[in-house]
Formats: C-alpha cells, structure tokens, sequence
C-alpha cells in the first residue's frame, strides 16, 4: 500500500476532527416547541431546501427565515446561529501534534473537505486552531455541490495541485470514501484517532 507517492491528505471535518452532537442543538431549536429534538432534526435532514443550504444556495438568515415559518420557532438570527452552532464540539478530535508531523517536513499538503454551510464554516474558523494547517479548505457551501459528487473532490485536488494517485481522503461516512477510491484517490474510513494513525503508516507516512 506504501507504493503510491503521497503528496496531499485530505480530510472531512464533522466526527473526523470535531465532534458533532446534533442532539445538543436539536434540543436548542426545540426549546418552547411542541416537537422533540429528533423531529426537529428528521425535519430538516429531510426539508425540500436542506440541499440549497449545504451548497450555498439560500443564504443564512434566509435559512433562519425558512426554519422558523416552518418549525415555530420566535428565536432571533443571533439567538439562531448560537444554538446551530452548538452541534460543534468545542474539544477537537485529533491533537494539533498530528498536524505538525504531516506539515513539519512540507511533505504533505493537507486540504479539508466538508459538506457543511457558511453559519458552521464562520465559527469553526474562527474558534479552531487547527484550520491553521489546512491552507486548502473546499466546502460544499462554497463549491455548490456536496460529497459524493466528483466536482468537490476535484476541487480538492486542483487546490491541492496533485494527481488522484497521489491523494488520500479521510471520512467517518464510508461511501464518501468509496466515492473518493473510485476517482482513483487512497481512502481511510475514520472509525478512532488510532485508526486513523495506522491508516496513514500504511500509506507510507511517517507521524514518530
């Protein structure tokens, strides 16, 4: 497996590098309301216009707007976005020392991509330190298309200036992975930070 050149490691961000806990900001959006947090949550996954929000199509306080014709809620933009955010951990999932070690010797360019909107891309941003290693940052909020389409992986590799054969993709959700492989990239299925660890010395990277 360590025969292929690696240049670029890409990686997903939700339950990859942070933590997501959907219930704890479900519960927010549910305060006062008739429905419980896994309704809420069912009713967005599931609203006509959830692919507009994740590939930028309707802006955030549209969103906002539409949530709460729909859900009820009397919470304020400002109130809104505190509570959507609360689906982030502020406790990264992996140590920055990782990302020093791939970056130390410039031997790898790192990318980060992610299905996400542009109210989660502000705070994390902002509030991550880590996002300083990642000079390459697609999201699909930005691209106007979400994984497992190839026009974000492609843009991760153009960003990147690397061939498919001399990238791998790192994601929690294994058909991402796949869709990653069938471009002709390398996938880890992130299932625990000492996987992930082991993932990448079989590719040939060094991380002692």
């Amino acid at each position: 497996m360590a025969s292929r050149k690696l240049r670029a490691i890409i990686f997903d961000i939700g339950r990859v590098l942070i933590r997501i806990d959907i219930q704890r900001a479900m519960t927010g959006l549910a305060a006062g309301l008739s429905f419980s947090p896994e309704e809420i949550w069912a009713a967005i996954e599931n609203d006509p216009r959830w692919p507009d929000w994740q590939e930028g199509r309707i802006t955030p306080r549209d969103w906002h707007l539409h949530l709460s014709r729909r859900l009820g809620t009397t919470l304020s933009f400002e109130q809104f976005t505190e509570v959507w955010n609360q689906v982030l951990d502020p406790r990264p999932l992996q140590e920055v020392s990782l990302f020093e070690k791939l970056t130390k010797a410039k031997s790898y360019r790192l990318a980060l991509l992610s299905n996400t909107d542009p109210i989660h891309v502000a705070h994390m941003e902002a509030n991550y330190d880590f996002f300083r290693f990642f000079p390459k940052r697609v999201y699909s909020c930005v691209v106007g298309a979400s994984k497992p389409s190839p026009i974000v992986y492609l843009e991760a590799l153009r960003g990147c200036k690397v061939q498919s054969s001399e990238a791998v993709y790192i994601d929690d959700i294994s058909a991402y992975v796949e869709a990653a492989r069938s471009m002709g990239m390398a996938g880890i299925h992130y299932q625990s930070p000492e996987g992930l660890k082991e993932g990448l010395r079989n590719l040939g990277v060094t991380l002692d």
